[in-house]
């Protein structure tokens, strides 16, 4: 080897690490990106879904109280 002169496989290794890296941070970015979108889709989902809850909640709280207003029959031994 000569001085000032860059070995082969040294040159190799540090393209290796340059696409390494470039590939880990694609998929880095590509990761938050998917992670924002599943964050919106939830948010319009709880959106869309929450009128359909509250009527649901209203619905069982009524059959609650209305089973708790009815009287216990009596019952007679046989």
């Amino acid at each position: 080897m000569y001085p000032g002169r860059v070995s082969t496989w040294i040159l190799v290794w540090f393209v290796v690490a340059i696409v390494t890296t470039v590939a880990l941070l694609a998929v880095a970015i590509a990761l938050v990106r998917q992670g924002m979108g599943i964050g919106r889709t939830a948010r319009r989902f709880q959106e869309e879904a929450q009128p359909i809850v509250d009527e649901v909640s209203r619905g069982a709280q009524d059959a609650s109280q209305h089973a708790a207003n009815l009287p216990i029959p009596e019952r007679h031994p046989e």
